[in-house]
């Protein structure tokens, strides 16, 4: 079920992923390939409040070049845990068929969370550059136990204006 805002009761620790409830525009997404090339591509992301304002739901599209049209690709059901003092987030990917889980916090100016991908290496997403406008997300992982960090995916992501 969907809900107008967050709960009263916890609004100050669910504002971390709340600022970013309405739609959004990607402005561009590149994925690194390991050839060397990168691929690009534009989508939108849509954010709202749900379960009676407990947790954040996004949806993330992507736009089929040649028609346009936004193509979801999965979404993400995030819920702050007093208990953890942290985010619990699942991120589920239909297309791909993932279904992956982190812990997420506020670390500085950032918003990192955190999780191993399929194989078992170390994954971070992370929200950065975040202003009430505009954001950029972007995922990394290590295959050295940390020693260094590969950048996977990375997105410029810029809030929607309202239609006059």
């Amino acid at each position: 079920m969907l809900a107008d805002e967050p709960l009263p009761e916890l609004k100050e620790e669910l504002m971390l992923f709340g600022q970013f409830i309405g739609d959004w525009d990607i402005i561009e997404a590149s994925y690194p390939q390991p050839h060397g090339t990168e691929i690009t591509k534009s989508g939108e992301v849509h954010f709202g409040w749900i379960l009676d304002g407990r947790a954040v739901q996004d949806v993330w599209m992507t736009h089929d070049k040649q028609t346009g049209r936004a193509i979801p690709v999965g979404t993400t059901i995030r819920f702050y845990d007093p208990k953890l003092g942290a985010w619990r987030s699942t991120w589920i990917n239909p297309i791909a068929g993932i279904v992956q889980t982190f812990i997420a916090r506020k670390v500085d100016d950032r918003i990192v969370l955190e999780s191993k991908i399929h194989e078992g290496y170390p994954e971070k997403w992370i929200f950065s550059k975040i202003t009430p406008n505009s954001f950029t997300w972007h995922s990394e992982e290590t295959h050295d136990n940390g020693k260094t960090w590969i950048i996977t995916e990375e997105m410029k992501i810029q809030k929607r204006l309202a239609k006059s």
